[in-house]
């Protein structure tokens, strides 16, 4: 969000000669351009930036490749699932998202409601040989009908943080804030054990790090085909 600040400043106020005595006040107005963040609402990871493929169309995030895929290249936001939808109104014979260099998420809630329309239109997730997904990416990893992670395919987990800072570990285990991820893994097939601890492997790194896996570490905490 940027917001612009208007800083009236009084800078002189003086008299002039008695004979025409007149009061000047002198203001002058700065325009000061204040980027502000908002905190904890952004879920993402940096890395070494992959080739993207131009695609034969482009939907917010994601790369139209042919009739039957679409690749994920970018970071999703508010209205991540809004261009979803409109992907599949355009091309409703895509059923396979290659998640190409997938850092995260502006919007965490956005992000799971993304996930769970991938879950419910049947959409595979495939992770290519050299594919990197991360933070918020993963929960749209885990969307697939089927999830495939090739040898060479890389993700990255750390706790979320909410808008005044606070992570996962700030809140009780129950905590709505919580309970809001495990509803979205036990969505996405895993049963209550596997979502409680897939979850605490995420919150295991505070949200300004992150602990990285292979397609190989991934497998021992999900489900893959």
């Amino acid at each position: 969000m940027r917001r612009i600040l208007s800083l009236l400043m009084p800078l002189l106020a003086f008299t002039a000669s008695p004979v025409a005595a007149r009061d000047f006040v002198v203001t002058e107005t700065v325009y000061e351009t204040v980027v502000v963040e908002p905190a904890g609402s952004d879920r993402f990871v940096s890395a070494a930036p992959a080739a993207i493929p131009a695609g034969i169309a482009s939907f917010g995030p994601f790369r139209v490749l042919d009739p039957g895929r679409a690749a994920l290249v970018d970071v999703t936001d508010t209205s991540s699932p809004a261009q979803f939808e409109a992907m599949l109104r355009a091309y409703p014979g895509i059923s396979l998202i290659e998640m190409i260099d997938c850092p995260g998420t502006e919007d965490d809630r956005a992000n799971l409601k993304l996930g769970r329309m991938i879950h419910a239109r049947g959409l595979s997730t495939h992770v290519p040989d050299g594919g990197s997904v991360r933070s918020g990416g993963v929960e749209l990893f885990l969307a697939g009908k089927s999830r495939i992670a090739d040898p060479g395919a890389e993700f990255a987990v750390h706790s979320w943080a909410d808008e005044d800072g606070l992570e996962a570990r700030d809140y009780p285990a129950d905590a709505p804030e919580n309970r809001a991820y495990i509803a979205y893994y036990r969505d996405m097939g895993m049963s209550e054990p596997e979502a409680r601890n897939f979850y605490a492997m995420t919150n295991s790194v505070p949200n300004d790090d992150a602990r990285w896996l292979t397609a190989a570490d991934m497998g021992q905490w999900v489900h893959l085909d």
